[in-house]
């Protein structure tokens, strides 16, 4: 049986008046090793991180029925293992030294943030989603960067006014699946051909919330055994 999928966008954070009720309810909600991380960046950088890390915290509040405030994030990264010492790689929540069944992901970009959630989640379940701006996919070097020769020949065959969009869907998609195996950009994005996966697929924005002109993408395995 397919899991639930559940995607929620947040607009993006207003510097102009929230940057006061931002700090508070992020002293409030968030863990020490979010706030030391959002401390470590430029101000501006610092204050959507903390943004988005508040809407995550919210957003599996909410799917699981319990308190933000009970809620821990224990992050999992191939790398570094896992832990409540971390603030980077797969996200999730533990409650009372339990992780919790919820497989997470999140993406950020023109100032969105895009959630996406399988409540009750078995071991097995891997899930990775992405958003991408097109402007950001039109500096030289794109297609050698991140196509491989077959996605960029399909590139070149859109009409021109279409083929950052056409950029954009592929990068989103590629981001999506990396996120789900948790190999991340240590696969040259430009070796891996996005146009066929199983259990990748693309997100409308009527799906999400989002602008209609940012791609966004999701991939979710529930292969036994999968990294």
């Amino acid at each position: 049986m397919t899991p639930q999928l559940v995607v929620h966008a947040d607009p993006p954070f207003s510097l102009a008046g929230d940057a006061a009720g931002l700090m508070q309810d992020s002293e409030r909600l968030l863990d020490g090793t979010e706030l030391h991380r959002a401390r470590a960046m430029e101000p501006t950088a610092g204050h959507r991180f903390l943004a988005s890390r508040l809407a995550q915290r919210r957003f599996a509040a909410d799917l699981l029925g319990l308190a933000e405030t009970s809620l821990v994030a224990c992050y999992c990264c191939p790398q570094c293992g896992s832990g409540a010492d971390l603030s980077h790689g797969r996200p999730g929540y533990s409650y009372r030294s339990t992780r919790l069944p919820l497989a997470l992901s999140l993406s950020r970009a023109a100032g969105w943030t895009l959630l996406a959630a399988v409540p009750d989640a078995g071991p097995d379940v891997r899930l990775g989603v992405d958003i991408e701006d097109p402007a950001h996919t039109g500096f030289s070097g794109f297609a050698e960067l991140a196509l491989t020769a077959a996605e960029h020949r399909d590139v070149r065959s859109v009409p021109p006014e279409g083929r950052l969009a056409a950029q954009a869907k592929l990068w989103a998609r590629k981001e999506a699946w990396l996120k789900m195996t948790g190999e991340g950009l240590r696969t040259a994005p430009s070796s891996l051909d996005v146009r066929g996966l199983p259990g990748l697929r693309d997100l409308a924005s009527a799906e999400t919330g989002l602008p209609a002109q940012l791609a966004a993408a999701v991939a979710l395995s529930v292969t036994p055994g999968r990294p």
